[in-house]
């Protein structure tokens, strides 16, 4: 491998971490027990929708961040840095666009689930309903705007790269991944305040850790880049990692009702799941960050194992939504 190059994933590799994410999902859905309030179609196409959200919104943070944590503008490498900040604007309408659909799709399947029919027996006054009286319908509304808020910027940027700053959709994704979370389970627990802060912190502590890597490996391809981002990345994913975790136990807590429910319930059976991948995660991103930094080779096959490990990590997140 060259010193001033690094190899990029397999092309296939977005959708392999997509596919691994959402079926992964359905598959955790289903045994969790999604079934005893819908039916198959309804719940696979909800679970399908949302994680496709997850996955979507976690790249669209990823992408910005990359932009942020990489400062663009002249000097050396400008001329890197101008084709990094030309793909991140283009991942940012293409995941963007992908992600707002996936949200309008998400509603139709919501609002069956919310009402107990198929997707074909819902009309117009069902589906306004869902979005203005339901709390979880407001959050898919919310979160619709701030999707469509990521698009717009990307395309502005295209156009006028120094019109909008990256901070502007990176702040608007990470809004766009938090409101469904907040206005669905954690609003209608008891601890209504603590719920909803520890949920909105551990899911934007892991979109910024699962989608800055991600971009990493996807977007960057200069060895002197990956030497800045790096640095920069890894002090902030060791935050990530540690608000992940101690959010994650507090969720916990306050969602299950003892700690024999951990393996007596569905819930408590994802929980562990994703407790297993997530100390998977902190062990494979400490090795491949290593490598990174030392240049060892293969430099990104450790990165591409931890961001595959992260999207089982999402379909898990994902599921824990349907059930319990």
């Amino acid at each position: 491998m060259s010193r001033s190059t690094v190899s990029p994933p397999d092309r296939w590799a977005p959708a392999l971490w997509g596919g691994l994410a959402v079926g992964t999902a359905c598959v955790a859905a289903v045994l969790a027990g999604g079934l005893a309030a819908t039916t198959l179609p309804v719940l696979l196409g909800s679970i399908v929708t949302r994680a496709g959200m997850d996955a979507m919104g976690a790249a669209c943070v990823g992408a910005a961040l990359l932009g942020v944590l990489l400062p663009l503008g002249p000097g050396p490498g400008a001329r890197e840095l101008t084709r990094l900040e030309r793909s991140v604007d283009r991942a940012l309408v293409g995941l963007g666009g992908v992600w707002l659909v996936l949200t309008l799709v998400g509603v139709a399947f919501r609002t069956a689930e919310a009402y107990g029919r198929p997707v074909s027996g819902i009309g117009g006054a069902e589906l306004g309903l869902f979005v203005t009286q339901f709390g979880a319908g407001r959050g898919l509304l919310l979160t619709a705007g701030c999707t469509a808020a990521v698009l717009v910027c990307g395309a502005l940027r295209l156009h006028e790269p120094h019109r909008v700053q990256l901070r502007i959709p990176l702040v608007a994704a990470l809004l766009g991944l938090v409101t469904p979370t907040v206005t669905g389970h954690a609003g209608t627990e008891a601890d209504h305040e603590l719920a909803v802060i520890t949920v909105a912190l551990h899911v934007g502590a892991a979109s910024m850790w699962v989608g800055g890597l991600g971009a990493m490996l996807l977007l960057v391809r200069r060895r002197e880049m990956l030497d800045v981002a790096v640095p920069r990345f890894s002090r902030l994913a060791g935050v990530c990692v540690f608000t992940v975790g101690i959010t994650g136990v507090a969720n916990a807590v306050l969602r299950l009702e003892s700690p024999a429910a951990l393996v007596t319930t569905g819930y408590g059976w994802l929980i562990v799941a994703k407790t297993v991948c997530i100390g998977g995660l902190g062990a494979l991103g400490w090795l491949a960050r290593h490598r990174l930094m030392t240049g060892r080779t293969p430099v990104l096959r450790w990165a591409s194992a931890e961001v595959s490990l992260m999207a089982v990590t999402l379909g898990i997140a994902a599921a824990l939504t349907q059930s319990g």
